[in-house]
């Protein structure tokens, strides 16, 4: 019988920076490969047309650069999306500028990257949800389609001819799919 160790958030934000990413799953360490180009521009893509809306509806703060939020303790959970949003009543008067964000994301953003399987992402967007996430886009660069994840609601996908909308969490944001993908 194997046994596995499992490691906390302490021990993940003290490891060396290798150029890898790691989250953690119930304690169980999980390493992926750096991003390729098209997911970096995708993902800038995204954050540009929130950083714009955000200017103009000051309604809380975007994180890139996958920042990572400490979901469960014990044993610990830590998902790090490629963008984030956290409405301005859910920020804690107090926090640490050390560790990882206390608690999910309102919006958590994640885009698919080449030979990662589907699944792992609607894995991931349930354990978002579960951790009490509004809402979760998974943008599928190669698809060109967004899914959209809402709690208690059947996961939605739109295609490129379709509108992306930021619903009751960001008032008034729209984005054709499509935009998403033109990086130019």
């Amino acid at each position: 019988m194997s046994t596995t160790t499992l490691v906390t958030a302490e021990q993940l934000l003290g490891m060396p920076d290798d150029g890898y990413r790691r989250e953690l799953v119930a304690g169980e360490m999980r390493t992926m490969t750096p991003p390729g180009w098209r997911h970096c521009a995708v993902e800038s893509v995204v954050d540009g047309l929130l950083r714009d809306y955000l200017k103009e509806h000051p309604l809380g703060i975007l994180l890139v650069g996958d920042p990572g939020f400490l979901l469960a303790r014990d044993p610990d959970t830590v998902l790090a999306p490629d963008v984030a949003f956290i409405r301005n009543e859910h920020i804690p008067p107090e926090l640490s500028e050390q560790g990882y964000w206390p608690g999910p994301p309102d919006l958590a953003v994640e885009v698919v990257s080449p030979g990662r399987p589907a699944h792992v992402f609607h894995e991931k967007a349930s354990t978002w949800l579960d951790a009490g996430t509004a809402m979760v886009w998974v943008v599928h660069p190669a698809r060109r389609t967004v899914t959209v994840y809402r709690p208690g609601a059947e996961p939605e996908t739109l295609t490129e001819a379709g509108q992306l909308e930021g619903q009751d969490l960001l008032p008034g944001f729209r984005c054709p799919v499509a935009d998403l993908f033109r990086l130019r």
